[in-house]
């Protein structure tokens, strides 16, 4: 079986050659970006005084790495040559490969450069599946014309020819430099000591030991020196390799090295924040000796404000630093500066290019946010190939740090629905509840201790991974019987780790054990064993009936292997349907491979129509899965304690990597005006901005968002149309109850449209259908309108007219005169019998008055006597 090698993880620049990936760009496409500062080799300078002590007499030091058998002047002059011989092949290269896009004038830079991971259109004979990865070895781009192809046939031997002949001249061209280096390689002179002005020996003998480069054995101060002679203790004649301030240099570095290994040694191994605060003192200091990588570290810390004091301007000073040294970390941080407007003046042009460089420096989140700005058209015109290009580059090097286990769990979480639904479950497991499971754990309760397990095996859900007490709870529920533990313990055991070492006939006990109980994940971890041979022979018979037996049940690694036996032929016919099949059921259950799996199927056009659209959707997916979602959870639990001027800063580097939930999240903050960093004036222009991207990516809260957004002004002018537009997306495309009450009080009052009661009752019953929430709310704008359409039909009738056209003798005969004369006396007898009733008077019994009464009537109202 072919596991992802462990050094891989936690690198964040640079593609891994185990991990799965497409052909590679052109060479000589771009030019790679190299750091400013070049370091001088040593032993230049002028001469110096002899120093009055032996280096015999002091005591010894460390001496430095460094090349031997041969002069740093020679190094050096090899390297240029090297360098010079490549520069032709690139450009010789790229003369080629511009040939092929002379048609493609308006097509954007980054697409041209990244061309070469062009999709692929079949390969069924040049695709195999290593760890239920799918890796492209072989194919022709399917964007090709049949006349380009007729073409390039055509002119196949020219290009072959062409190709051997400049071979073969690169070939010579590189002995002949070769040769001329070790010829003419100049020779490294001493400095002061005995020998000042003579070239150094190599080898030479000092102490009985044989040295093959300049060293610092026998010198407290740490400087190199040479011998000019083979044997020192003989002759005495030496002489310094570097000048004292080239010395000090490299001392000031070796120290701001040794500063940074501490504070790195303290932060990895410590989890309390207190160490980490003093682990970031250590990374201070080694930043204030210019230490590349520390000013990285650093520079991000007072961006985000972990464990330092937040300080957008000192690090804007520091990322600028890093940008003129050649950082790909730097760039990038300079260019979200710039794309978010922090610090500086926002500029989108400025920030693509830093992003650029970032991605030509190696830098994959650079990658990621390329990869979103071309899907979504954000600075550039949008392109699907270009964001296919560098989507796969980072979904290769994701890909490939998935383990059986399957990596890390991605928690995210919206502020806004935290807020509108308080009751709902975030995800998040509460300290009180994981004591009770704990509790449970210790007491024997199995179904915990599996629990727990697995919360610490993946990590998430508020809970750091730690393989320690994972092994520790599977364990106690493997002693007790459960096939669960057992297959997860064959599963740690199978992968390794500094906690549990790599042993294949233990991982083979424990998941022959679990399938035997009839458990999917021990059947599908002994199907594992027995396709890559891991402590079995290889039997792709028996590998078969496991992956089914697991895919039955429904366990998402077996059908991700299945599906690739059925992709790669092994054991199997070679069915892209089936392997299509066995995805798509991998993929819903939410394993990462088979979202790669499928999206390299949808790139290539292999087994299904090729889709660029849905094949970057599921890299950008997959993208999503990465180390670098962590940030996710640390963002939300800054917001939590209150921080959210950190919070922000790190929802929007999300934010531009094309997270929706951070997109969201930021906006949300913003709304709120909870961050201080950004000017109340800017606070809804940027929330705005962050609503429609995150509407863009289907989101319905931030499509009513905008709406309102729109209705009421915020961030930009009043806009009925658009707000109406907003909301009838957010109703037909989501089936929105919040956007269909809003389009019924828009049609009730006619705002951006016109006024129409009827669409008005239509969208408040559709309301009041979608959600149960809404069914209060809507009776009341019922009953309002019921009112208003009454008073309207009121207003609209012409009484006088309606009269006019009422015939009274044919409707109640000729005599309709006196019969209402006389129900008019009658009414009017009535009356006037009622009043004279009223104001009669009625003597009342003596026994029947009160003894006191409470209030005496007016002398005018009195009764007589």
């Amino acid at each position: 079986m072919c596991f992802p090698s462990c050094d891989v993880i936690g690198q964040e620049e640079g593609v891994p050659d185990g991990a799965v990936r497409a052909r590679r760009p052109a060479v000589g496409s771009w030019p790679a970006a190299r750091p400013a500062d070049w370091s001088a080799p040593g032993g230049v300078g002028g001469a110096r005084k002899p120093d009055p002590e032996p280096p015999q007499r002091r005591r010894s030091a460390a001496a430095p790495q460094a090349p031997g058998g041969m002069g740093r002047w020679a190094r050096l002059g090899l390297g240029l040559s090297l360098t010079l011989v490549l520069c032709l092949a690139a450009l010789w290269a790229g003369t080629l490969a511009a040939a092929d896009e002379e048609g493609n004038q308006d097509e954007s830079l980054e697409s041209k450069t990244l061309s070469a991971e062009d999709q692929v259109k079949d390969h069924s004979t040049g695709t195999r599946v290593v760890a239920g990865q799918i890796f492209l070895e072989s194919g022709k781009s399917d964007s090709q014309s049949e006349g380009e192809e007729n073409f390039h046939s055509q002119e196949e031997e020219k290009e072959n020819s062409l190709e051997e002949l400049n071979s073969l001249e690169m070939s010579n061209l590189l002995n002949k430099d070769l040769e001329e280096a070790e010829i003419q390689s100049p020779v490294l002179t001493a400095i002061g000591g005995t020998a000042d002005g003579e070239p150094c020996h190599f080898p030479f003998l000092f102490m009985e030991k044989e040295y093959a480069e300049c060293t610092a054995d026998g010198r407290e101060d740490g400087r190199l020196w040479c011998a000019t002679t083979y044997d020192y203790k003989k002759d005495q004649k030496w002489g310094f390799c570097e000048t004292e301030e080239q010395s000090n240099k490299r001392r000031q570095m070796q120290e701001a090295e040794d500063v940074y290994q501490t504070g790195m040694k303290i932060l990895n191994e410590s989890s309390k924040k207190a160490q980490k605060k003093e682990a970031y003192q250590y990374l201070l200091k080694a930043a204030d000796m210019n230490h590349t990588k520390a000013m990285e570290k650093v520079s991000y810390a007072l961006l985000f404000g972990d464990y330092l004091k937040q300080n957008i301007q000192s690090s804007k000073e520091l990322f600028e630093k890093l940008t003129e040294e050649g950082s790909p970390k730097g760039q990038v941080a300079l260019g979200f500066l710039y794309a978010s407007g922090l610090g500086v003046n926002s500029s989108q042009a400025k920030a693509l290019v830093y992003y650029t460089f970032g991605a030509l420096g190696g830098n994959l989140i650079a990658h990621m946010i390329l990869g979103y700005r071309y899907w979504a058209g954000i600075g550039v015109l949008q392109n699907c190939e270009s964001a296919l290009t560098h989507y796969r580059l980072v979904a290769n090097h994701v890909a490939s740090d998935i383990s059986l286990t399957g990596g890390t769990v991605v928690q995210r979480i919206r502020l806004a629905d935290e807020v509108e639904n308080p009751g709902m479950a975030s995800g998040m497991l509460e300290e009180d509840l994981i004591q009770y499971y704990q509790f449970l754990a210790e007491k024997g309760d199995v179904q915990a201790q599996v629990g727990l397990g697995q919360l610490h095996l993946h990590g998430g859900r508020g809970v750091e991974q730690n393989h320690q007490r994972a092994f520790e709870y599977f364990n106690q529920a493997a002693n007790a019987g459960n096939s669960h533990a057992m297959a997860f313990l064959g599963k740690m055991y199978s992968e390794g780790s500094d906690v549990v070492p790599q042993s294949n006939e233990t991982a083979l006990q424990y998941f022959k054990k679990a399938a035997d109980m009839g458990n999917p994940v021990g059947q599908s971890g002994l199907g594992m064993a027995y396709l890559y041979g891991k402590g079995v022979p290889v039997n792709y018979e028996l590998a078969l009936k496991y992956f089914q037996k697991a895919a039955e049940q429904g366990w998402v690694d077996g059908q991700l292997q299945l599906g690739s036996m059925y992709y790669n032929g092994i054991g199997v016919k070679r069915d892209y349907k089936q392997a299509l099949k066995y995805f798509n059921l991998a993929s819903q259950g939410g394993h990462i491979l088979a979202f790669y799996n499928l999206a390299q199927m949808h790139a290539t056009g292999t087994g299904v129509m090729r889709s660029c659209h849905t094949a970057v959707e599921l890299f950008k997916n997959v993208c999503e899965r990465g180390r670098w979602s962590e940030r996710l959870m640390t963002a939300y639990n800054s917001y939590k304690d209150g921080d959210s001027n950190s919070a922000v800063v790190q929802y929007l580097l999300l934010a531009e990597q094309g997270y929706e939930v951070a997109q969201s999240n930021a906006a949300f903050i913003l709304d709120q005006k909870e961050a201080s960093i950004v000017g109340e004036n800017e606070t809804y222009p940027r929330a705005l901005l962050q609503w429609n991207r995150a509407a863009a990516q289907g989101y319905t809260v931030a499509r009513i968002k905008l709406g309102d957004y729109h209705f009421y002004g915020f961030g930009t002018d009043i806009d009925y149309e658009t707000a109406f537009i907003h909301y009838r997306l957010a109703s037909e495309q989501q089936h929105s109850a919040q956007a269909m009450f809003n389009l019924g009080y828009m049609h009730e009052k006619g705002l951006g449209i016109k006024q129409d009661i009827h669409l008005a009752k239509r969208f408040y019953d559709m309301a009041a259908e979608a959600s149960p929430d809404a069914q209060v709310p809507v009776f009341l704008a019922l009953c309002k309108l019921g009112v208003i359409y009454s008073l309207q039909y009121v207003r609209e009738i012409n009484i006088r007219e309606v009269f006019s056209h009422i015939d009274m003798d044919q409707l109640l005969g000729p005599e309709w005169d006196l019969y209402l004369m006389t129900i008019i006396a009658l009414l009017l007898g009535t009356i006037i019998a009622y009043r004279q009733r009223q104001h009669q008077a009625i003597p009342r019994p003596a026994g029947l008055r009160p003894a006191v009464p409470q209030q005496e009537p007016p002398p005018e109202h009195q009764p007589p006597q």
